[in-house]
């Protein structure tokens, strides 16, 4: 063979596998240029659907009203208004007294606020002030959710029925010998009843009607409660369920209709509050959704039918917060998902 075949084919030889893999690296540039774009296409897409908003109201409107819906504020509401800038929410205290269920209402009433929200329902002396000033107010509920009970971490007690409960709250039962536990005193804690929603159902719906017994100890606020649980081997208090199961500082009571089946508001096994913050108990979302658990009650959007833009604004609220996506946030804040 000639020289010059021989270069040739050496030449050959030297080229083509050069030319094969900027080839091969030419086809895998087009197939990942194309899979970027279509990752960046979904992630745009993603973000379009997370920041979609459904509601067609614009402006600022007050809300305000029951304490109980604080973790619905902080983790519902906050990402709607990161969803829907121009449907501005701002919280309202009362110009006096503590925010409730009732301050909310009256506020409503007096025009202070566009809707509110309540852990009852709307009594009938309240619709009926409504209506003297032209207007109704529309209960819609929105969640789930459950009463329970706080004591002392060291009161050795299995639980409590509803009807013992009642008992503790009207004077009748002012030991806890008298319901299974050590010979020590009672001290029920409650929040006035004009403190909010949450005393008043427990009132209308536990006390059946019937007033505080004379030992009672009134605090302010579910956190100034808890604290005084944590330091009185004897207290008792109740609350909305989100509000006590998690709390590293006092223990949750199981409650029954009867002494025969206790229902727990946590999910088992329990959490020993040794491994407290570090674990913390949940709530038992199943219990409360079927009605095993004895003291459950709806939230509610407390809405103005005036036919204005109040009216327009508590509605698209009330619709949002009954979206998928509102019951999952719902479910996340700690309360039951209505659907």
């Amino acid at each position: 063979m000639s020289q010059k075949n021989e270069t040739l084919i050496l030449f050959l030889a030297s080229v083509i596998p050069i030319c094969l893999i900027f080839s091969g690296l030419w086809i895998f540039r087009d197939i990942w240029q194309t899979n970027s774009n279509n990752n960046n296409a979904n992630i745009t897409d993603n973000k379009v659907l997370a920041s979609r908003c459904e509601i067609t109201v614009e402006g600022t409107f007050n809300y305000g009203g029951s304490t109980t819906w604080a973790p619905i504020r902080k983790d519902v509401d906050s990402v709607l208004q990161q969803n829907c800038p121009k449907f501005n929410l701002r919280y309202v205290q009362p110009p006096t007294g503590n925010p409730g269920s009732g301050t909310g209402i009256k506020m409503l009433i007096d025009n202070q606020l566009t809707f509110s929200q309540s852990s009852r329902s709307v009594k009938a002396e309240e619709n009926a002030q409504a209506q003297a000033k032209g207007f109704s107010l529309q209960e819609i509920p929105a969640a789930i959710d459950a009463i329970v009970v706080a004591v002392n971490p060291k009161l050795n007690i299995p639980g409590l029925t509803v009807n013992q409960i009642q008992g503790i709250y009207t004077g009748k039962i002012t030991n806890w010998q008298a319901v299974g536990g050590p010979n020590l005193p009672i001290t029920p804690i409650t929040r006035p009843k004009e403190a909010g929603g949450t005393v008043e159902f427990f009132v209308e719906n536990i006390l059946e009607k019937a007033s505080f017994g004379e030992n009672i100890s009134y605090i302010g606020t579910t956190t100034e409660a808890l604290r005084k649980v944590a330091r009185i081997d004897g207290a008792i208090y109740y609350a909305s369920a989100p509000e006590v199961v998690p709390q590293c500082t006092v223990k949750t009571l199981p409650i029954g209709r009867n002494s025969q089946n206790f229902i727990v508001p946590y999910k088992e096994p329990y959490i020993p509050l040794s491994q407290c913050p570090n674990q913390r108990n949940q709530l038992n979302t199943v219990v409360f959704r079927n009605g095993d658990y004895p003291i459950t009650r709806n939230l509610f959007v407390i809405v103005k039918k005036n036919g204005q833009i109040d009216e327009q604004a508590g509605t698209a609220y009330a619709n949002w917060i009954l979206t998928n996506q509102g019951q999952q946030l719902i479910e996340k804040a700690g309360f039951i998902r209505l659907k």
